[in-house]
């Protein structure tokens, strides 16, 4: 699903996949690890900017990032479905809205990861980030992606 990365106003979207050799499960449970391994396997969080505010099956209320930029996030998953959604609550630097969406396919012995984002800046930083994504997120945030899922095995 390499999608179109495009930019709208002051929205920015993106949307791509990646293989990865591991299981949907694998992929799932590296996705939805609050444990304060996290900030280890994800780069972009440090251990400063994440907590955990709550957290139950199906669902998680979480603070992560960095000085950068850091959001409070609730997500939800099914296990089922394959399917972890990550919607923005507070930011320093996205509106309310803002979030991921992720579907877990099998494909072969491997794992299809099909991933969008919506970033809805709030701040003069995320309109500066949100203008980059349209010229490099795709490509970066993929990159991101396949080395947090080398760290989970």
């Amino acid at each position: 699903m390499e999608g179109i990365t495009c930019y709208e106003g002051w929205m920015a979207t993106a949307r791509f996949d990646v293989l990865t050799p591991l299981s949907p499960r694998q992929v799932l449970a590296a996705l939805t690890d609050f444990t304060d391994r996290r900030p280890q396997i994800y780069g972009n969080i440090d251990q400063a900017h994440f907590r955990v505010h709550g957290q139950g099956p199906g669902w998680a209320d979480v603070t992560e990032g960095n000085a950068l930029a850091w959001e409070r996030n609730r997500y939800d998953w099914d296990d089922s479905a394959g399917t972890v959604s990550v919607k923005a609550l507070q930011s320093n630097t996205w509106a309310s809205g803002s979030g991921w969406e992720y579907r877990l396919t099998p494909d072969g012995s491997r794992t299809r990861v099909e991933v969008s984002l919506l970033r809805i800046p709030k701040s003069m930083r995320g309109r500066l980030i949100a203008a980059l994504i349209p010229l490099l997120g795709r490509r970066v945030l993929r990159a991101d992606l396949l080395r947090v899922l080398s760290r989970v095995r």
